[in-house]
């Protein structure tokens, strides 16, 4: 049976409600866990209108997809605060503790983070309303909806060949734009052209289209060249600062390091989705807070069944 605790004080606080929070959560639920989830309404894919590759759910909405998953997690007591977490601690005792942005403290026995990642998007004029429509960051989410089409791969510099040869796999008309940057070496313009994908250096001015659709992008020369679908290869960042407010080991990629259990380096904190690793899909952020789940329901019972 669940412990007894005090009010504002769980067996587990999960923050973020994304795949990764809410299918810990369910896992949790399940174990008869006293489980809050805090989360701030903000996704990375908040701006697409479906959600693809997750096995029997491909094409939803993901706002559809949310909505699905919070109301599964009702017959098991998770509670759910709509809030952001801003500040974050490990007390003495191991417990963690949380403070909304309301002011309210919250303490749990274990934590997991399932905050993710924030996309730098191409600061390209005229292109803001494609963003997650027709311009995308991931082309196992999208490249098949740009199935043919005249795709481009947006990076500064050679960073961008290897989006540029892996878009070939949806599209033989792909073309890489570096906008302004020169910095692509004579073995990659090589591999590139052996390759029949087509290279643009140039500084972009615009991109056009109409509604959510791009359909070209203007060069600082007064080029144009047609352009169904763009994905880009930039930074991301974590979209929180908990992780480093609890001073979590980061990567050379910046993402959190885990162990296969989905465990950091401090004891009791666990993270789940893209916050960590660099396989960022919906399904496996998904598997990735069903394990942490399970792993963070083996460590209660080692440590109430001495």
């Amino acid at each position: 049976m669940p412990s007894t605790l005090l009010p504002n004080t769980y067996e587990v606080i999960i923050v973020g409600g994304g795949p990764a929070g809410l299918s810990a959560a369910l896992v949790l639920g399940r174990c008869r866990r006293r489980v809050l989830v805090c989360d701030s309404g903000e996704s990375r894919n908040e701006t697409s209108d479906c959600l693809t590759g997750y096995l029997t759910r491909d094409g939803i909405p993901p706002k559809e997809f949310l909505a699905i998953g919070r109301e599964q997690l009702r017959p098991y007591g998770v509670e759910w605060k709509n809030t952001r977490i801003v500040k974050a601690l490990c007390r003495p005792d191991g417990t963690f503790e949380l403070k909304s942005e309301e002011g309210e403290t919250l303490i749990s026995k274990k934590l997991l983070l399932a905050t993710g990642l924030k996309d730098y998007w191409p600061e390209i004029p005229g292109s803001a309303p494609f963003y997650g429509k027709t311009v995308h960051h991931c082309p196992y989410c999208d490249g098949w909806e740009s199935r043919d089409k005249p795709i481009v791969a947006y990076a500064l510099g050679s960073v961008g060949v290897g989006l540029a040869l892996s878009l070939k796999t949806w599209s033989p008309d792909v073309t890489l734009c570096t906008d302004g940057t020169k910095r692509v070496t004579t073995d990659d313009k090589e591999k590139l052209a052996r390759n029949g994908v087509k290279l643009r250096t140039e500084r972009i001015i615009r991109a056009e289209g109409k509604g959510t659709q791009i359909e070209q992008l203007v060069f600082e020369n007064g080029i144009t060249i047609p352009c169904q679908a763009l994905f880009f290869n930039l930074a991301s960042v974590q979209r929180s600062d908990l992780p480093s407010q609890l001073q979590c080991e980061f990567t050379s990629k910046g993402v959190v390091k885990s162990d296969l259990k989905q465990k950091t380096h401090i004891t009791g904190l666990y993270i789940a989705g893209d916050a960590d690793r660099d396989m960022q899909q919906v399904i496996i952020a998904a598997a990735e807070g069903a394990k942490a789940g399970i792993n963070i329901n083996k460590e209660l019972q080692l440590e109430a069944y001495v």
